[in-house]
């Protein structure tokens, strides 16, 4: 068992992911990349780390996200902080009701919610003996609680994390915090085509710009240090929700 925690971070092969990786890397905890479709990019950014190691995995698959969990704690005897940041989406006009097929809801959710709620169950009896206290952080998003997002289902399924989120930490209390930190616009590789509202953004939030992934990964920090703060959706946004 290793005497640093550990972290897991879901979907953290790049973008924001792979900001958080590297922060917790910076805290002190040695850490886990995972990734199901980006293997090259979590194998270096793993090695780039002092103490991490990348595992493949696909959260949306229960068996897979229960190996996930068991191959971290193989390796290290300990599992400390839950990061859910594997997610999906399809950009669909909110109007275009025939594009957001059932196979596009069973797609979205499968990965950002079901995908969220099996690696939480594999983890919490884990997360249950952490010496300092168990954590969960799930990345959500603006569009979980105000009426935007990239498409309907994609913004249903956040608002279902949010809500997840705190009946979670109802639950899993006093053991286990569970939190959700919700960006508006960050700048990563999901994010590129958006000029139209990249504009929108830089021109009206009160801070005028978009997020970058190092501001996400420093709320998870934040959250991962307020040791009295559980069931919060934290938005990370530049002011956009003042805004919708």
């Amino acid at each position: 068992m290793t005497g640093k925690p550990v972290a897991l971070i879901t979907g953290s092969s790049s973008g924001i992911g792979a900001a958080i990786a590297r922060r917790m890397s910076a805290e002190g905890m040695a850490v886990v990349v995972n990734s199901v479709r980006s293997v090259e990019a979590g194998e270096e950014l793993a090695a780039s780390l002092p103490d991490a190691r990348f595992v493949r995995a696909d959260v949306s698959d229960e068996a897979q996200a229960q190996q996930l969990v068991d191959d971290v704690v193989a390796q290290y005897g300990r599992l400390d902080l839950l990061v859910n940041n594997a997610g999906v989406t399809r950009p669909i006009p909110h109007a275009d009701l025939a594009a957001a097929t059932g196979d596009v809801w069973r797609e979205i959710l499968g990965v950002n919610v079901i995908g969220t709620w099996q690696t939480t169950a594999a983890a919490v009896p884990w997360l249950r003996r952490s010496p300092g206290g168990g954590h969960v952080v799930n990345i959500s998003s603006i569009a979980g609680t105000r009426p935007a997002g990239s498409s309907i289902p994609y913004a249903v399924s956040k608002a279902a994390v949010d809500h997840m989120t705190r009946l979670l930490a109802g639950a899993l209390g006093p053991d286990i915090r569970v939190n959700a930190v919700a960006p508006g616009l960050i700048d990563t590789p999901w994010t590129k085509g958006f000029t139209e509202i990249r504009d929108r953004v830089e021109a009206t939030t009160p801070l005028r710009r978009v997020g970058a992934p190092e501001d996400v990964a420093e709320v998870v920090a934040g959250l991962q240090r307020a040791g009295y703060t559980t069931g919060e959706v934290v938005l990370v946004d530049g002011g956009a929700h003042l805004l919708i």
